[in-house]
């Protein structure tokens, strides 16, 4: 079994949730990277066909600014962690945007509390919200549909 090491104070009963994995860096549960992975192996979404853009995301964590950028052109999308200029920058906390892509919060709520901020072109965050997920245990409905039709 592959063991993975954690940063010094990172152990089981740590006081601190966030451990990281020392050979990558990254959060042992991440679950803003794991969004943007997912993603950019997408490659094409088609919620985005109609944009062609830049939207940066900045997400202050531990008074640092951990940066995503996705490349928009028709649908095809690029992710990295560029810095640079965007037609779109989307400011928040890592915290509040953990909880945007785990369903637990919806975009416009945290954007409404003021704990999300929005420069720029704000048709692309409109669309770029059609990519978050909804609230744990939330069906698509269609299966809820097929669910109601089914003889009791």
């Amino acid at each position: 079994m592959m063991r993975r090491r954690l940063a010094p104070g990172h152990g089981e009963f740590a006081a601190h949730p966030a451990a990281r994995d020392l050979a990558t860096g990254r959060l042992m549960s991440d679950p803003t990277a794991d969004f943007f992975e997912a993603i950019g192996r997408r490659g094409h979404e088609r919620h985005l066909e109609e944009a062609t853009g830049t939207i940066r995301f900045d997400l202050e964590h531990d008074h640092e600014v951990e940066r995503w950028l996705l490349v928009i052109d028709r649908g095809d999308v690029r992710v990295s962690r560029e810095e640079g200029p965007a037609d779109c920058v989307v400011r928040s906390s890592r915290a509040a945007f953990d909880r945007i892509v785990t369903g637990r919060s919806h975009i416009y709520a945290t954007w409404a509390r003021n704990e999300l901020r929005l420069e720029g072109d704000a048709r692309l965050a409109r669309l770029f919200q059609r990519l978050m997920p909804g609230p744990p245990g939330a069906h698509h409905p269609r299966d809820f549909a097929q669910e109601r039709r089914r003889p009791a």
